[in-house]
């Protein structure tokens, strides 16, 4: 669980608990590394294909030799023996934990590679690679890394936490779950579909409560409810996922969640006149006590003519395009925060401007990016980085010298001030370095106090507790909101999750890289 950084500084002077956080302190290497051109940074060129590692093989392993055998060898087995160590061949594991760790080598000292979330299931190979450390067995898995098979790996794909699990998130859409806040008071933890004389019991419900308009509201928000699987038609208690918490446990319940809890559902089922929801730590929660989050219409503007992004910044804003005469006549409208990409050609002495798509637009309704300067030789080799404006609020994705992907964004709070003592973003050049298809964090801007976001969507850290990461719990992109992370509406946050590296593999949860993996260039 991490939190944004100020959030993780207010904790420590009032002597709260602060898991999973390193230290704030600047690095002074990677502020120099703004200053000037220096030695290429790690990354990939923009048009290079990540590299997918093998798995690693034991030194005593033999080499394959033409024509199916091993070298030095004439007995085919031990090319079969290799080959099972490969995945490949229509082998599977399912991951039974919360973070089923891939490792670059098959011991627990190698480095993580990223992890699994539970109910995934990967191609693996057919026989383990060793038993260090991991009695079950450490096998080979897609694209490249080991699962040791044992609390955070199972061999039996009809495990009780795969049978719970009826999908994993959807990977690439904006919000990767369907996401609710709690009410108060918050929900009660359901162990499995309860029953009326349940429900009653625990929550005091009964059967003559109607359903709120607020809570037809939020169905409708959630789509139709999932069909009733095997799993959950039967009632059978639900699983605990290695790594989820369980403070509690009574006969139908765990307890209530936390307040201002929000949670990503993994499914949603009508059971009892009522709809229920499923984490991703299996539990079933009413949704009755919770409020669908509103999803934000903010989308960015990928850039694919030469041009420069801008955003419009006002309401009511006319767009215009020329008539037969060439005078500029009203066309249309340009929504709110809408991204246009402009020609650099202007009329009436600059108070209108060109877009690609052939409108004009006020020029003082516009906020316009400050397209980047190469301060590190690194655009000039055609690699991918990130720029990031406070005073703007705006980020460009950019392949090389050419700008691709820009969009507004909500910075720290404590603008362009110390981030040591204020909510300010961090300043400087780093790159990202761990990459999270959803994460749990605190705080972070639901409100003043202590806050339980679960699945946070497209979650990438590139400094300490600094992330690019989606919300779902405000709107205000374009302003300065956060608690030091870098907010984007999630439609953005996921287009550039795919666009960044280090890439995260289907079936994976999360890639980890302490090289580095795309820039990303903060500054006022």
């Amino acid at each position: 669980m991490m939190a944004c950084p100020f959030l993780a500084a207010r904790a420590r002077r009032r002597g709260g608990p602060v898991r999973s956080l390193r230290a704030l302190a600047l690095a002074a290497s990677a502020l120099a590394a703004s200053c000037g051109p220096g030695e290429e940074p790690p990354g990939r060129s923009a048009a290079a294909q990540p590299a997918v590692a093998e798995p690693a093989l034991a030194a005593a392993d033999p080499l394959p030799a033409p024509g199916g055998g091993t070298a030095g060898e004439a007995d085919p087995a031990a090319a079969r023996t290799r080959e099972a160590l490969r995945p490949g061949r229509g082998d599977k594991l399912a991951s039974i934990a919360m973070r089923t760790f891939v490792y670059a080598a098959p011991e627990r000292r190698a480095a993580k590679l990223g992890y699994l979330r539970a109910g995934a299931i990967v191609e693996r190979a057919a026989a383990p690679s060793g038993d260090d450390g991991c009695p079950g067995g450490w096998f080979a898995v897609h694209p490249r890394g080991f699962v040791c098979v044992g609390r955070g790996a199972s061999l039996e794909l009809g495990h009780d936490v795969v049978a719970a699990t009826p999908a994993g998130p959807r990977r690439g859409e904006p919000y990767p779950y369907r996401y609710v806040v709690s009410r108060k008071p918050p929900p009660h933890l359901y162990v499995h579909l309860p029953s009326e004389a349940e429900q009653r019991r625990v929550e005091g419900r009964s059967r003559s409560q109607g359903t709120p308009a607020w809570s037809r509201r939020d169905e409708a928000l959630l789509g139709e409810p999932d069909p009733l699987t095997p799993f959950f038609e039967s009632r059978r208690d639900l699983p605990k996922p290695f790594g989820a918490a369980e403070k509690v446990r009574f006969p139908a319940h765990r307890g209530r969640a936390r307040a201002d809890s929000a949670f990503g559902l993994i499914s949603t089922f009508a059971w009892t006149g009522r709809r229920f929801g499923l984490t991703t730590e299996l539990d079933l929660i009413p949704i009755d006590r919770t409020s669908a989050v509103i999803p934000t219409a903010m989308r960015g503007v990928e850039v694919k003519t030469e041009g420069t992004p801008a955003f419009v910044m006002h309401h009511g804003v006319r767009t215009l395009k020329p008539d037969a005469s060439g005078d500029l006549k009203p066309d249309g409208w340009a929504a709110h925060r809408s991204g246009w990409v402009l020609t650099g050609k202007t009329a009436a002495g600059g108070a209108y401007v060109e877009t690609d798509a052939g409108a004009w637009i006020p020029a003082s309704a516009l906020r316009v990016a400050r397209l980047g300067r190469d301060f590190w030789g690194h655009a000039a080799r055609g690699r991918k980085w990130i720029d990031i404006s406070i005073e703007l609020q705006m980020l460009v994705a950019y392949e090389g010298t050419r700008p691709v992907f820009a969009t507004l964004v909500s910075t720290g709070r404590g603008e362009l001030g110390d981030p040591a003592t204020t909510s300010a973003t961090v300043q400087g050049t780093f790159f990202v370095r761990e990459k999270h298809v959803t994460a749990t964090m605190d705080g972070d801007d639901l409100s003043e106090t202590s806050v339980d976001l679960r699945d946070v969507p497209y979650v990438q850290y590139f400094h300490n507790s600094y992330a690019l990461h989606g919300v779902y719990w405000h709107d205000a992109f374009g302003k300065v909101r956060s608690s030091g992370c870098v907010n984007l509406a999630p439609a953005d946050a996921a287009w550039l999750f795919e666009w960044t590296d280090p890439p995260v593999p289907d079936g994976w949860h999360a890639a980890f890289n302490d090289k580095g993996g795309t820039l990303v260039f903060i500054h006022a």
